[in-house]
Formats: structure tokens, sequence, C-alpha cells
């Protein structure tokens, strides 16, 4: 069965991401169910996948796109077509005069940058965000409610919301509903009276909606409990629930050396390629290979660039690796994709779509794209 899912496998040159077609339109049929029990509306999160290729199929599920700035809200408005909504820390004035071209949504950080931007964005639907001052969020890295924290407003700094139309609050990352239903009691009991002003309430990114074991049956019941209590719109704003375990990253082994144990360097980098590996940190999945020791042969699996630390993890496998394994890493459709740098010159990694087995070449980066990038 795996040997038949990866027939494909020979005929990717490498290093390449690849993206499952039916992998993806998987996931998005379960986010189309949510949307259906509950009548919610769903925002792909450029910030994790904006694979444009791909949109074509996500826009027959989703509702729009939730984007960062304007490059991502040109984006979506330009390829995705639908609904275009706006968030960032803060923005330049040249900044919102680019958003203003496109989006439907504007969220702001602080009534500050609301007040500063309100008459050029009037004829928008604005948003405030919220700091609910709760998350469970463990790696602080990634924790939007850590002390201290930039992002969004606590309720003690909350001011007038008249113009206001909407609320947005993101606490979670890559956790189930349960952690929801806690999530939702605090910003219920620090922002109640707000959220019976509101016309729209955006609950954010970190869903793990299309997760195995994900209890979609407690979202819904909150989903449908909020909108009934407060008489309001929900918006989710999924992006690797989009993508998950949807795409891949080929890699080849370039050199086998031994300094104590084996290590494989291979045509692709924990750094450049799916930087999160080190940022997080974690240890992505191999298509047929196990933990250290695990299986006969165990290699530490390294990348290319100069970084000492860029190493990817320890792998066993059944047979040695030579150079010119290659390598499936697998859930490496979201953020790496969107993340990836040209750091010592490492040439970025080609992208292909594979769909009930046809493989599409999309895009094959080179030397222009790492030059255009320096001065």
């Amino acid at each position: 069965m795996v040997a038949e899912r990866f027939s494909w496998l020979s005929r990717i040159k490498t290093p390449s991401y690849v993206i499952d077609a039916d992998l993806l339109e998987r996931n998005l049929k379960i986010l189309r169910d949510v949307k259906q029990k509950t009548g919610c509306s769903m925002l792909l999160a450029l910030k994790s996948f904006a694979a444009y290729r791909t949109f074509p199929l996500i826009r027959k599920y989703l509702d729009g796109v939730c984007a960062s700035g304007p490059w991502e809200a040109r984006l979506g408005y330009e390829e995705f077509g639908k609904e275009v909504h706006v968030y960032a820390p803060a923005f330049s004035k040249e900044d919102m005069q680019e958003v203003l071209k496109y989006a439907d949504h504007i969220v702001f950080n602080s009534f500050s940058q609301w007040k500063k931007y309100r008459g050029m964005a009037q004829k928008k639907k604005c948003g405030i965000r919220i700091n609910p001052e709760y998350s469970e969020v463990k790696v602080q890295l990634y924790n939007p409610c850590a002390k201290n924290s930039r992002l969004g407003v606590t309720a003690g700094k909350m001011e007038d919301v008249s113009g206001i139309s909407g609320l947005h609050f993101h606490a979670l990352c890559e956790q189930n509903s349960d952690v929801l239903k806690r999530l939702l009691e605090h910003v219920e009991k620090n922002f109640g009276p707000y959220l019976r002003k509101a016309e729209w309430v955006n609950f954010g990114g970190g869903h793990h909606i299309t997760r195995d074991g994900y209890d979609r049956d407690l979202l819904c019941s909150l989903i449908n409990s909020f909108r009934k209590k407060y008489g309001v719109e929900v918006y989710l704003e999924p992006g690797e629930a989009v993508a998950l375990n949807a795409g891949y990253l080929v890699a080849s082994v370039l050199d086998i050396v031994d300094n104590g144990m084996k290590i494989a360097i291979l045509d692709t980098s924990a750094e450049n390629h799916m930087p999160d590996v080190l940022a997080m940190p974690y240890r992505p999945d191999i298509i047929g290979a196990g933990k250290p020791g695990e299986k006969k042969f165990t290699y530490r699996l390294g990348g290319l660039t100069c970084l000492a630390g860029d190493v990817i993890g320890d792998y066993s496998f059944d047979t040695p690796l030579k150079a010119g394994s290659k390598l499936v890493f697998l859930d490496m459709a979201h953020y790496s994709m969107v993340k990836n740098t040209t750091f010592n010159g490492i040439k970025l990694p080609s992208i292909a779509i594979i769909k009930k087995g046809k493989i599409v070449h999309c895009t094959k980066f080179g030397y222009k794209e790492y030059r255009a990038r320096q001065s």
C-alpha cells in the first residue's frame, strides 16, 4: 500500500515539496462538514499555507482567506476571490493604503491603530483583537497570551467600541476543542459586554480540526451555543488544519560521514526548508523510518547549511542509506513552504502537486530567486 501510494517518487527531483490534492480535499470536506453543522464561516490562513495553485480546490469549500499584511491580502484577493480578512500587530500608512484595496474585514491590534486609520477604513468591517489572557500553548514562542504579549487588547485596556463591528482572538496552537471550551469561558468572562455589541467574532486559528481524534462534535456544540447566545457570525481561521498531513518534502542523501555515529547529509535543511523543526522544536516523521535503534541501521540526518545545529534528527532504517537514497518527510505542506529561506544560498525546493497519481510540476526555483533577495 505504501509503495503504491508513493509510486510517483521516482519522478520527483529533490529537494521538492509535494502537495497531495486528494489528502487536501479530505481535510476540506471535514471543514465543510463543520461549516454545515454550525453555520460558521471558515478562512484559509495564508500565513500557514499559501499555495495558490490549490486555491481553485480550496475555495469550493472555504469562505475566503485571512492575511497578515498587504502581500497576503493581495494574493488572496487576486487568486482566491472570496472574503479577505487582514490582521497585523501594526500597519504603516503605506501598508494600510494597500490593504484597503483588497480587504473586506480589517482587524486592529490596538485602539491607537484603530483611531489612526478609522477614517480611511470606514467602508470596511473593522474589528479589534482581544487578548483573553489565557492560553494553554506550551511553547512560549507560539503563545499569543504570554505575559506582556504585544498581541491584542486585554479586558482592562478596552475602550469605546463604537464603529467596531467585530472581535478577534487567537490563543490556540495545534489544540483540541476542549482547550477552546476553556478559552471561551475566559473570553466570555472578560469581554461579555463587548461580545453582545459585536456582529461577528473570529475564533482565530490553531484548531486542529482535521487531526485524528479531534472532538469535532464538541467544536460544533461550542460554535452553535456561542452563536445562539450572542447572535453573532462566527469565523474560524484554519491554516494548519487545511493542509495537515497533505504534503511532503522529498530529499536525497548526498553523503554519509561517520564522526562517532553515521550521519547522512541531505540536499535539504531544517534551517532553510523546515524551520519549525528547530523553532518548535519537533521531529518530523519519515516514510519507512523508525526511532533510533528501532530498526537495524541508525543515522543522524543533517542539513546542507553551515549551521552546526542544522540537524533534523536521529532515525533508523531497515536497509543502509547511501548517496542517492530518497527520503519522504511527512506533513510538510503547512508553514514549511511559507517560512523557508535561501540561507547559505541553498536552493529552495521545487513545488509539485499530485492528484490521483498524476504529478503537476508547478514551480522550480533557481539562482534568480536568491539574487533578487540580496542588495
